[in-house]
């Protein structure tokens, strides 16, 4: 652990290192719980840091696309900024035109952490106030890193609520496997473990339809490149300006709890590959539609559209207002589990 500086009103900010036997690193910080650095070794073993970010604590503080952070207490959108539970009604911050994202105005990516380090593993926790954004409840949240010696980066959820309340975690990491500030990520080729999606409106809020990828341009089935897809003209991909959807992960034979394999990418200049395990239904594949260059990465380089993805493992966005969504409604006396794993190796390619 050391000192990453302090922020504009003078609160401390803590970095970790996590680093394995074969030298894959993982650098995060209290601030957001974000992870500032993936380091992995390409197939000819030379490392680089694969997620996008900054070098400071003042750009993290600054405004970004959520770089490397815990998103919560609802990641994802929630439509209209409001839902109901149990007969009453809650108005959250819209900071997504009419609908309140990741969170609202001050969700978990902008809030210190305490950290405290056991083995290797560290535990991050915050409590999150009744009202807090709107959402009712006292809400008690950990989430651990902990990185193994097969090179997976381990996520583990949880969280408990002294009322009713909803919940949806993830992590908005940006990868570029062929190295922050590399270029497009256009070229890699993605496999995702979905026979349908979410397909949503104008507002980018689902429409509670859960659609086959079948002939359409969000068929992950078998792998293919994110370019072939991301400049489509298809109804979807232009609304959203690229791909930003759910995914309905396929989990048949799973138990609940149970990790299984939700994507994989493949960058085939470097060699590098990452794998995504869950215990999570649904998936958001971003592909960074937003970097508009007005961003300078750890890396000295603009940040362009599609510069990095975003392979977000969660329950589906605006769940509370589609009952034919998987729940994420949280109770008193319940716990709120989830684990992701971000595993990285390489392939020597044909």
């Amino acid at each position: 652990m050391r000192d990453f500086g302090r922020t504009a009103d003078g609160r401390a900010v803590e970095e970790y290192r996590l680093r394995n036997a074969a030298g894959v690193g993982v650098r995060f910080i209290t601030f957001g719980g974000i992870i500032t650095s993936v380091r992995a070794p390409d197939r000819q073993g030379r490392f680089a840091n694969v997620a996008l970010g900054f070098e400071s604590l003042a750009e993290y503080e600054g405004e970004h696309p959520y770089f490397g952070a815990i998103t919560g207490r609802y990641a994802n959108r929630i439509g209209g900024g409001e839902f109901s539970l149990d007969g009453e009604t809650y108005q959250l911050f819209k900071n997504d035109g009419g609908n309140s994202l990741h969170g609202g105005e001050f969700g978990f990516d902008k809030r210190i952490w305490a950290a405290r380090e056991v083995d290797g593993v560290v535990e991050l926790s915050y409590r999150s106030p009744d009202g807090e954004e709107g959402y009712p409840g006292n809400l008690d949240v950990t989430v651990r890193y902990c990185l193994d010696e097969d090179n997976g980066l381990r996520i583990d959820y949880a969280a408990e609520t002294d009322a009713p309340t909803v919940v949806n975690l993830t992590n908005h990491s940006y990868f570029n496997l062929q190295g922050e500030g590399e270029g497009t990520i256009y070229d890699h080729v993605l496999t995702l473990n979905a026979d349908q999606f979410t397909p949503t409106d104008a507002g980018q809020i689902p429409t509670g339809e859960i659609a086959p990828v079948d002939g359409t341009p969000f068929d992950f089935r078998r792998a293919k490149t994110i370019g072939s897809g991301q400049r489509s003209a298809d109804a979807q991909i232009v609304a959203a300006k690229g791909y930003d959807h759910n995914f309905v992960l396929n989990r048949d034979g799973l138990a609940e709890g149970e990790l299984g394999l939700a994507a994989r990418v493949y960058e085939p200049r470097s060699g590098r590959v990452m794998e995504v395990w869950t215990t999570e239904p649904g998936l958001q594949f971003y592909a960074g539609n937003f970097l508009d260059a007005t961003l300078v990465g750890a890396s000295g380089r603009l940040y362009r559209q599609s510069d990095g993805f975003a392979l977000e493992t969660q329950h589906f966005p605006d769940s509370p207002n589609k009952p034919g969504f998987p729940s994420t409604v949280l109770r008193p006396g319940e716990r709120f589990e989830s684990t992701t794993v971000y595993r990285f190796s390489t392939d020597a390619g044909t």
